[in-house]
């Protein structure tokens, strides 16, 4: 399978057309037509832009390893990546909540759980 058809691969999968697929990662219809065909080379900042956007191993994209069930990142290791993201930021408040998070005994989570749905409501 070439790279051009791992692309059109993932959009198929998230059902969704060229133009729609073009919007997620900021290009158009027609970079997405030529890069599935093979007709140009998928770049650094597009590759990475639908392995963000779609949730895709990288290393599937570019090369194909595991085959077509290595496509996407399964769900535990997108928590473990996310986790990762918010330990490296620079907002020293984000960093507080996420320590304090792991650390909490498991009697306080469904307490936390009913106030997140609190705030959900309010913006519906």
């Amino acid at each position: 399978m070439t790279q051009g058809e791992r692309v059109n691969a993932v959009r198929k999968a998230r059902e969704m057309t060229m133009e729609q697929f073009g919007e997620r990662i900021g290009i158009q219809k027609s970079a997405v037509s030529k890069i599935e065909k093979d007709k140009v080379n998928l770049s650094d900042q597009t590759a990475k832009s639908i392995c963000r956007e779609f949730n895709v191993n990288e290393s599937w994209l570019r090369t194909g390893a595991g085959g077509p069930d290595n496509m996407f990142i399964p769900e535990d290791m997108r928590y473990l990546n996310a986790v990762g993201k918010l330990g490296n930021e620079q907002n020293e408040f984000k960093k507080f909540c996420i320590n304090m998070l792991m650390d909490l005994p498991d009697k306080y989570w469904d307490y936390i759980y009913e106030e997140f749905k609190k705030f959900e409501k309010k913006e519906e």
